[in-house]
Order: structure tokens, then sequence, then C-alpha cells
């Protein structure tokens, strides 16, 4: 599976059969009719990517406005963090004199919904699978991410494994190990998200403490295969996960996509949703993304990228002027650049 051909197609050879003779006019007449039928419903056929299911309105991992469910189980923990925030500030700013920024120093936040940092999206990824073990509304599980039927260590787990939520430490720790191992990518890690939320939603199921480990395996390994071109092997994570075996890999993937219906499509509103979520999470558990100061460098490639923008607009407004008409006497195109540098 790659980036851009996620799904397989299925190709049989048939050998033409002979056309049989038709003699018979009436019989003409209505093969005649149906022929339009057959080549419509040829042309209409809508791709997998395209079909959705009746109830996809309520799903957040394929309609952009249905709230994500780490958002829904994580409501009570983000307005009091916000709220413990707005306090510290007003405290903050009670007596003291407000000072003015004399300096040409310009900050900016280096993480946008193209180029996510990695460290903090992993940190706000894993803060929301947190949630999801901590306030899971039951223990419906199955056997495949069971870890005491398929054990990712040879030690196993204990018996009392599931009765203890993980912290936002141990989900972190196992997250990054295997981002760091595979160089696995930032949107990656939202994509993992998606995926997971979908497969709660697919096959009714929770992340408990029991399953999490696996649950979170498999949507990174479908994650990583949709989203990179050149896509990390399931023998490459035995190497990560030692005691792991790929047969045990294949079986883990093979149901996540069942329980998926092979339905690993993610529209872009949907994933700037995730992202925007995400951030929101963030700013409640003061885990903001830092805002650098724009150098040089950057604010040169700033201004390159606004040129870029500035002629294309240019250009759209060129060829609309010319379809409204054929004078050029009205057309006048001002130039100005957006970034300057002292």
């Amino acid at each position: 599976m790659g980036n851009k051909h996620s799904l397989g197609c299925c190709y049989y050879n048939v050998s033409p059969q002979p056309q049989r003779k038709v003699n018979d006019a009436s019989e003409r007449r209505v093969l005649e009719a149906h022929e339009p039928c057959r080549a419509e419903s040829t042309t209409n056929l809508q791709h997998i990517s395209e079909r959705e299911p009746e109830d996809w309105q309520s799903d957040p991992s394929l309609h952009p406005k249905a709230e994500t469910i780490f958002m829904e189980r994580s409501r009570a923990a983000i307005h009091e963090g916000l709220e413990r925030r707005r306090s510290q500030l007003q405290l903050h700013d009670r007596g003291t004199l407000k000072k003015s920024n004399s300096c040409s120093t310009i900050y900016v936040d280096e993480s946008t919904v193209c180029q996510p940092n990695l460290k903090n999206t992993i940190k706000c990824v894993t803060l929301a699978i947190y949630y999801h073990i901590k306030n899971r509304q039951s223990d419906r599980q199955m056997d495949i991410f069971d870890e005491k039927l398929h054990p990712l260590s040879k030690d196993g787990v204990s018996n009392d494994y599931c009765r203890y939520n993980p912290d936002h430490r141990q989900v972190y720790k196992f997250v990054r190990t295997l981002f760091n191992a595979a160089q696995l990518t930032a949107e990656c890690a939202i994509i993992t998200l998606i995926y997971l939320e979908r497969l709660l939603t697919y096959a009714e199921i929770d992340i408990t403490p029991g399953n999490w480990k696996r649950v979170v395996l498999g949507a990174i390994l479908l994650a990583s295969k949709v989203w990179d071109d050149q896509a990390v092997w399931n023998v490459d994570y035995c190497q990560i996960l030692k005691d792991i075996t790929v047969e045990d890999m294949n079986e883990l993937e093979r149901h996540f996509l069942e329980m998926l219906q092979f339905n690993i499509n993610i529209p872009s509103s949907v994933y700037a949703k995730y992202y925007f979520d995400l951030r929101t999470l963030a700013e409640a558990n003061e885990m903001n993304f830092p805002a650098e100061p724009l150098t040089k460098e950057k604010a040169t490639k700033l201004e390159a990228m606004s040129r870029v923008c500035e002629d294309k607009l240019a250009s759209d407004i060129l060829r609309a002027n010319l379809k409204r008409s054929a004078s050029m006497d009205n057309v006048n195109i001002s130039r100005r650049s957006i970034a300057i540098l002292s």
C-alpha cells in the first residue's frame, strides 16, 4: 500500500464469448433498449474510497464536523486546564506593569498543519490515547488485540495487567520508540489516531490496559504503509519488538484492515480537524508548541513563498480580466513585499 494507490483491485481475464446472432426484430429492440442502462451502470460505479456508510455523518474519522472521540472523553480535563491557565494569567497580570517590546524580533510557530512538529505531535497523540484508556466507556475488546493471548515480549504480562491504567509517560515511551526506530513522521502520528478512532467506531471496542499496545501497534503499522511511499515492512517492526513474529504482525494487520472494512481513506478536512483538536488538547495541558525567533534564512524562505502566491494571484486576476474584456487598458496589477527584512 502506498500513499497514492492505497487500495488494490482485482483483474479477471475472461475470454470473450461469441456473439449470438439475433434474428427476431422484437428481441433486437429489447436488447437495444437495455444497452444504455448497462453502459450507465458501468460508468457510474463508485470507487471503494467514495462509498460512505449510512452513518458516516456521526463518524469523526470520516466527517469533518463530527466531534473527535478523544475530545469528547477529555472535555472535562480540557475545561479544567483552560480555567487553570486563565486564572494563572489573571494572577500574573494583577499588580504588574506591562512592558512593550521595543525590538524587532518576530516569533513564529514552527508547527503547521502541513509540517507538524514531531515530538509535540507524538505527545499530543499519546495524550489522546491516554484519555481514551482512562475515560473508556466499557472493557470490550477482541482476542487479536489482547496482550495476554498475544504478548509483545517473551516475559508476557502479569495477571493484573489489565486492572491498572498506564500513565501518559508509558504510552509516550512506547509510541516514541516505534517512531524513532522506524523513522516515521509527525503526519503519520495523526493518521494513527484517526485509524484508531475509526477502529473503535467500526469494531465497537474500547482501548483498555490489556490491549492498548497492540491496538496502537496495528494503527501505526497501517498508517505508516498508507502515508509513506517507502513504508516500513512488517519484518522491520520485528527488529524493533524482538519477541514478536512476522506471522503475528501479518495477522494483526489483516484483522485491523478487516475491522476498518478496508476503508483507509482520510479526507484532508478530517486530517485538519484532528490536528487542531490536538493543539487544543495540548494547550489545555500546558503542552504548547514552542515559538522560535524568525531568522533571516526563514524570513527569506517566507518571502519567497509569499511571492509565489502573489504571482499565482496575479496570473489568476490577469486571466479573469482577459475573459471579461479583450482590452488590456484596465488591467492593473500592483506588487508589494509581504515580508520586510531589517
